[in-house]
């Protein structure tokens, strides 16, 4: 089975200036976890959920930080108050953020002529959950995981058809 017959076609895409907030707002409008992000006609990254909850990453609290005996116990909630107002501020700057200061960069492809088989093999190699399907330059759909088992069971049951 070929990838354009198993692929989404006219994917959901953003462009790299759209906010972050508009781009989740399409994550979940549509129930998508990622988003081709294009400049003009031109495939220039992926948005993906992975992307995004990388923001919430706060930095780590020096291991040297260590408060007095009398003070052990008040230790560990100061520590968490520290992380969670670096959330804070983190979250609050997020929303308007474009997607190109968090998209990934180097965006693995498909082709439409390429084998089901091999497109699912890439996703494996590259740890990635979807593949932007590539007509030479021109962006033509996208391949998930979901998209391969649909197109799997639709075969199996197109080849089990009649059969009893």
């Amino acid at each position: 089975m070929l990838v354009k017959d198993a692929m989404t076609k006219n994917p959901v895409v953003c462009s790299a200036e759209t906010p972050l907030r508009d781009a989740v707002g399409l994550f979940r409008k549509h129930h998508i976890g990622g988003l081709p992000v294009m400049e003009g006609r031109e495939l220039v990254g992926m948005l993906t959920e992975s992307d995004l909850i990388s923001l919430l990453e706060s930095e780590r609290i020096s291991d040297d930080l260590w408060l007095p005996s009398p003070f052990e116990i008040i230790e560990i909630p100061i520590r968490e108050y520290v992380n969670w107002e670096k959330t804070k501020h983190a979250l609050r700057n997020i929303g308007d953020m474009p997607a190109k200061k968090v998209m990934t960069h180097h965006v693995i492809t498909a082709t439409e002529d390429m084998e089901v088989e091999t497109a699912a093999s890439l996703m494996l190699k590259e740890g990635v959950t979807r593949l932007p399907v590539m007509q030479g330059k021109k962006l033509v759909g996208i391949l998930t995981r979901s998209d391969i088992i649909n197109a799997i069971g639709a075969s199996q049951d197109t080849n089990g058809a009649g059969e009893e």
